[in-house]
């Protein structure tokens, strides 16, 4: 099991969730299961994130640990 943070707009595709656990061994498992529970909105701001594994950018096929902490950064705006 993974705990999984999700921020801005990638938390509110996830219906308002900030942290939700996930049971995967890599990345693209999570991803998976997080589209599988949220949905194509959800599937769409995946499409531009960045995905980092305990404080570290990593890509789709990264193994996961179990107790890792996943977190779904999506591009940031502002000024």
């Amino acid at each position: 099991m993974v705990t999984v943070l999700l921020f801005g707009p990638a938390r509110d595709a996830a219906r308002g969730a900030s942290c939700v656990e996930v049971d995967a061994s890599d990345v693209a498992g999570v991803t998976d299961a997080l589209v599988d529970r949220f949905g194509e909105a959800f599937a769409a701001v995946l499409a531009s994130s960045r995905i980092w594994v305990d404080d570290e950018p990593v890509t789709g096929d990264a193994p996961l640990d179990a107790g890792a902490v996943v977190s779904v950064l999506p591009p940031v705006s502002g000024g």
